[in-house]
């Protein structure tokens, strides 16, 4: 796919603003993108502004235009800040690469691609033929672009949501004692922000031991909600207790039980009439990975947090799975030879065996701090 590079140092406030207005779609369009647009007119003054707010509802394009109308403004000849380039299928919304030439934009400024199957270059393509300079975005704004929508891209090419291992360790790197008990490691600005990272993700993941010895509801809560995430047990002879919160909680978001093909068939029965989705997979511990995701992936699910204990964060390391890290370091020392780690499972052979993040950024949360790790990019 050709691109211009004819961006011009102006250009990256104004798709600075149309990714904050993109990242206001959280936990509300997937599986589609987060989109933010910004339409600017020669003199850069703002014309109109607009994000993909809802799923189903008006592209971040569509939306720009329709604030540009409303305040009275003619974006024709104007420049279109865009995060991902512009559509050109018929889904739930019409074609936005259609709107944009029916608005008379002169210029398109896109963030990133779009690798969908239906997408790849046909709308940048479209708006050439109709006239309209298209440009892509390049340094921190590109970068920013794609990381924006890591979720949708990782779904996009492989079918699988994005793998989000997020976990609460000590100073020396333990996230419970010998005897299991982890609450609190974290602090109370730590688990808020759990929460809301609960509320944007498609589906959240813990294994049967920590359903077991947690009892989690693995909600959101105390957080503006649009919708509970799909909450998913990793459980291979069906032993979710029927009595659990997860199962009392069940009016307020589904449950996904992933049984091994060897589950006992009373269990799996009690749990559907409970009201549980039971799936058996093939495989078990990190052979059992690859076919959860696709089935996750089919459902439309494009991000997994995964809250499990050592168990199933070494099944999805020792499978390739895990795209990014989040850990809270509180300031405690825990100690002990018995007291658990943070990723059990077969681990790497050797220093050179061992993943090394791509990148690295951290950040206070109260006491705590927070560590963020991309293992890959999409």
């Amino acid at each position: 796919m050709s691109r211009s590079r004819n961006v011009a140092t102006g250009d990256r406030t104004p798709m600075g603003r149309a990714l904050e207005l993109a990242a206001a779609g959280r936990g509300a369009v997937s599986p589609n993108p987060l989109v933010g647009a910004v339409i600017v007119d020669r003199g850069g003054a703002v014309l109109g502004e607009g994000h993909h707010a809802v799923l189903g509802g008006p592209h971040a394009e569509a939306a720009a235009l329709a604030d540009a109308l409303e305040r009275g403004a003619d974006p024709a000849g104007a420049t279109m800040y865009v995060t991902l380039e512009p559509c050109a299928h018929e889904g739930r919304q019409p074609p936005c690469a259609d709107a944009i030439l029916d608005a008379g934009i002169a210029r398109v400024v896109i963030g990133c691609d779009d690798p969908s199957a239906k997408a790849s270059g046909r709308g940048p393509g479209i708006l050439r033929d109709g006239g309209v300079d298209v440009a892509w975005a390049e340094g921190p704004d590109a970068a920013a672009a794609r990381l924006l929508n890591q979720p949708f891209r990782k779904h996009a090419r492989t079918g699988r949501p994005l793998v989000t291992l997020k976990s609460a360790v000590t100073l020396d790197g333990r996230t419970a004692t010998g005897g299991g008990e982890s609450r609190w490691i974290s602090g109370p600005a730590s688990r808020e922000l759990v929460h809301r990272w609960r509320a944007e993700a498609d589906a959240i993941a813990v294994g049967i031991g920590t359903a077991l010895a947690d009892d989690p509801a693995l909600t959101a809560r105390g957080v503006a909600v649009r919708r509970q995430p799909l909450r998913v047990v990793f459980d291979a002879k069906a032993r979710l207790p029927t009595a659990s919160r997860l199962v009392a909680t069940l009016d307020e978001g589904p449950i996904l039980a992933l049984a091994g093909a060897g589950a006992p068939p009373g269990r799996i029965a009690a749990l559907r009439d409970a009201g549980v989705e039971v799936v058996q997979l093939p495989g078990a511990g990190a052979a059992q990975v690859g076919p959860a995701l696709a089935e996750l992936g089919r459902r439309g699910a494009t991000s997994l947090l995964l809250e499990g204990g050592a168990t199933l964060a070494g099944a999805f390391r020792d499978a390739g799975e895990i795209d990014e890290l989040r850990l809270f370091h509180a300031p405690i020392l825990l100690g002990g030879a018995a007291a658990r780690p943070l990723v059990g499972g077969a681990g790497a052979g050797g220093i050179a065996a061992a993943e090394r993040a791509l990148a690295v950024d951290w950040e206070r949360s109260g006491e705590d701090l927070l560590v963020r790790a991309r293992m890959r990019e999409w």
